[in-house]
């Protein structure tokens, strides 16, 4: 039976995926493991490729109709047989000793249930060194003086699979974006926080320009809305507030003067944040404009 279970939700990212399980091929001194794939209705089929990989670990492929990320990952807990889930995204490689870390930081911690793993940027061209920033920036600020950590980021999330036996499904299926953040507010909710497992690292790659970066920031806009409702139905305090979001841009500022980084990345960064909170505004009002418009109509 193996020890780990890596769940990894597909859309079409084949090339990615490619580099991750070769990650997870090259893995020093890991425990036993399994990698379950669950393509979300991709258009296109499996390359012949990625098959190769089953001769380095046991793989299991399964595929469904395009539901979105939560429902692909929902689905590879079903089949899973690991003590411990760990879901990864198709652009993200781990380093060679992150599930012998993994394992580690689950042998000694056994009074946590989640492990939230450090995830850093790849740091190729500017949006690589701006998402290094940004990642750097959040986990440094988000984490508390006992390990745990106000975060939660599925591209490197772990949970004991015990603690989600009685729950039909871990991530809410229909909220088609900010369903880690969900998470972590009914985490929150029960007085538990992942703990920080930093020597597990987890390098997130962005494979698009700067101009189809900003594109998606647009297109994505308003898609996080039944998130937020849920969230702040809680009552629970998950985003940073305002003297916090000031504190971490100068921060961001002082940690991009390093050469790997450079101030354009801080640039970036700001940019991005800003064209994602112009996008949602533009949505709500949108949205508000269309609700009056068919009570207008219907009166």
């Amino acid at each position: 039976m193996p020890e780990i279970s890596v769940v990894i939700g597909v859309y079409e990212d084949w090339i990615p995926l490619d580099s991750c399980l070769r990650s997870l091929a090259e893995q020093v001194n890991a425990p036993r493991f399994e990698v379950t794939v669950v393509d979300d209705g991709s258009r296109r089929a499996i390359p012949d490729q990625i098959y190769r990989w089953a001769d380095c670990f046991p793989l299991t492929f399964l595929r469904q109709t395009h539901a979105g990320i939560a429902m692909a990952r929902n689905r590879g807990i079903q089949v899973s047989k690991g003590s411990i889930l760990l879901f990864v995204d198709a652009d993200c490689r781990l380093q060679p000793d992150c599930l012998a870390a993994l394992k580690l930081s689950v042998i000694k911690s056994p009074q946590y249930s989640c492990f939230q793993l450090r995830v850093e940027g790849d740091l190729n061209g500017i949006v690589g060194r701006a998402e290094g920033l940004r990642l750097l920036t959040l986990q440094k600020y988000l984490l508390q003086s006992d390990g745990c950590i106000r975060y939660l980021n599925t591209a490197g999330f772990a949970i004991r699979k015990s603690r989600i036996v009685d729950q039909k499904d871990l991530f809410k299926p229909d909220i088609l974006r900010g369903e880690d953040t969900v998470l972590l507010a009914e985490l929150m909710l029960e007085r538990e926080l992942p703990l920080f497992v930093s020597a597990a690292v987890v390098k997130h790659s962005i494979h698009l320009s700067l101009l189809e970066c900003f594109l998606k920031d647009i297109r994505l806009a308003g898609l996080s809305r039944k998130a937020d409702y849920l969230i702040a139905a809680t009552g629970i305090r998950i985003r940073v507030n305002s003297s916090e979001r000031l504190r971490m841009m100068i921060h961001m500022w002082k940690a991009s003067a390093g050469e790997f980084i450079g101030r354009d990345a801080w640039f970036v960064v700001v940019a991005r944040q800003g064209v994602q909170r112009l996008s949602s505004f533009v949505s709500i009002l949108s949205r508000s404009a269309t609700r009056v418009a068919h009570r207008s109509q219907s009166e």
